[in-house]
């Protein structure tokens, strides 16, 4: 029981202190305005930078680690739009100031959420590297297509898991309200 509660409050902690979880129109909004800077996004065609195994051993790890994963891809997104080369896009400088404020706004919250000495994954930033380069190379608005597909997908995996961080809070909520439920039962059992 006191196991429980120990992995109970420490889940809680990072998940109930954390705003931004329950901003999903903010992470939603991101999403959309990466659909609206350009044109059709043809992912098909574009290079896939993005290793999804990233994404499948940091769900493994704590919430605030996760957390941290979060702020930080979302730093790295960010800054990849700061580029000289932003003129070249297909899409008006104004598109990618609101999409930068947003992703600010929700590194911001992010960051009240988690320790500021834990860094970002090493394996994200060579994958966020990768995509600089990729910046660097190529001239005109197909590297900045590359880019906003390889945004989107990394925003919906962010999107992803934030949701599973979401379910778990939840589910151990869940089964901390019914063990705490049946300890109170018991216990009013016993006084009559």
């Amino acid at each position: 029981m006191f196991c429980q509660l120990v992995v109970f409050c420490s889940v809680l902690t990072s998940v109930l202190c954390c705003d931004w979880l329950t901003h999903y129109n903010l992470r939603n909004q991101s999403l959309r305005l990466v659909e609206l800077m350009g044109g059709q996004l043809d992912e098909q065609d574009s290079p896939r930078f993005l290793s999804y195994n990233i994404y499948r051993c940091i769900e493994t790890s704590e919430v605030e680690s996760q957390l941290v994963f979060i702020r930080d891809s979302l730093r790295l997104i960010s800054r990849l739009y700061q580029h000289d080369n932003v003129s070249s896009a297909a899409w008006s400088a104004d598109k990618t100031e609101t999409f930068r404020i947003n992703i600010h706004r929700q590194t911001e919250e992010l960051s009240h959420c988690v320790s500021k000495q834990q860094l970002a994954n090493s394996k994200a930033r060579r994958c966020y590297r990768r995509l600089e380069r990729t910046l660097y190379r190529a001239v005109g608005t197909a590297s900045w297509e590359v880019l906003r597909a390889e945004t989107k997908v990394h925003l919906e995996q962010v999107e992803l898991l934030a949701a599973s961080i979401n379910h778990a809070a939840s589910t151990t909520k869940g089964r901390s309200t019914a063990s705490t439920g049946r300890g109170r039962s018991a216990a009013a059992q016993q006084q009559h």
